[in-house]
């Protein structure tokens, strides 16, 4: 997985590249598709929800530009494996989902395999975690219309990442945003960000 879906096709972030090696992802999904669980595809987890491509996680994490001493927020905990990669790249992690059965089988999860440094909660991620702000980055796994939420926007660092797909005209593109300047890199497909 490493060498050819990611190495191979611009993944460059050495500490990315080794955590995306370390983190067991078939863990992170019913028992049933552990033999899928390192394809290069996104997976079911329930709840209409999916597991992105290992490609996506790891790319998402690259845009980051983590040192390790960061604490970050992720809108979109599903399985809980982008947070295991994400607490194995920097020092804190807060994540949430808006399906507390989601939620629970992240935490339980993430606990099992001593992911101690993360939180998950079940709610509203377009609120973000205001207690926890300001963030040294976020990411998002869920399409927002047009813009990201602006308690998102409002709880990230000056200087620091947002990384999030947005679409707009009927595309869907990753972009990070950092003090107000967008880049736009990959189309992408995620599921849509709901608020309350």
């Amino acid at each position: 997985m490493v060498e050819r879906q990611l190495r191979g096709r611009g993944i460059e972030d050495e500490r990315v590249l080794a955590v995306m090696a370390e983190v067991p992802r078939h863990r992170f999904l019913p028992r049933d598709l552990w033999e899928d669980a390192y394809a290069d595809g996104a997976l079911p987890i329930g709840e209409g929800q999916t597991m992105s491509q290992p490609w996506i996680v790891a790319f998402m994490a690259q845009l980051l530009e983590l040192k390790g001493d960061e604490t970050v927020l992720e809108v979109g905990a599903g399985s809980g494996y982008g947070a295991a990669v994400l607490g194995r790249l920097c020092a804190r992690v807060y994540t949430i989902e808006r399906h507390p059965a989601l939620a629970e089988a992240a935490r339980a999860t993430l606990a099992e395999l001593g992911y101690d440094n993360v939180e998950v909660r079940a709610g509203d991620g377009t609120t973000g975690w205001p207690e926890h702000a300001p963030f040294d980055g976020i990411a998002v796994t869920a399409t927002a219309d047009e813009a990201p939420p602006v308690a998102l926007l409002e709880q990230v660092k000056p200087g620091a990442p947002l990384v999030i797909p947005l679409r707009r005209d009927r595309h869907e593109l990753l972009v990070r945003i950092r003090d107000g300047r967008e880049e736009a890199f990959v189309p992408v497909r995620f599921v849509p960000l709901v608020g309350p």
